[in-house]
């Protein structure tokens, strides 16, 4: 089943910009923090309260389209309810120039847990 959003349904939300690279604080009382940003693509963890509610990695594609992948925790309290706002606030502030409505902008939308951080270990200092 495709799920589509418009600005024409979006929630009005008052969002207030703490500062240009502080996070975003929205009346669904989290924030917004940007945890890696690279020439074409950035990812951003919604926050309440010191815990993690959402991840999304946003892609910046050469035809100036923006594709994004959404991770709903599951033990973050949200549902399908919150996710027209919490896109619309991402959307709002950080992609002034793409939206749905426009078709330049899409969002897939994942329920999923963190299972752990697997990263690539550091050689010792005698291996070749």
């Amino acid at each position: 089943m495709k799920r589509s959003l418009s600005r024409l349904e979006k929630v009005p939300l008052r969002v207030a910009c703490i500062h240009s690279l502080d996070p975003y604080l929205t009346d669904m009382n989290f924030t917004w923090k940007r945890t890696l940003r690279t020439a074409s693509s950035e990812r951003f963890l919604a926050l309440r309260d010191g815990k993690d509610l959402a991840a999304v990695d946003l892609h910046y594609l050469a035809n100036g389209a923006v594709a994004g992948t959404v991770i709903i925790l599951k033990d973050s309290g949200l549902d399908e309810s919150n996710i027209q706002p919490l896109l619309s606030t991402l959307d709002d502030e950080f992609l002034p120039d793409v939206d749905l409505e426009h078709g330049n902008l899409t969002y897939t939308v994942v329920l999923g847990e963190v299972l752990g951080n697997w990263e690539a270990e550091k050689p010792s200092m005698g291996a070749f």
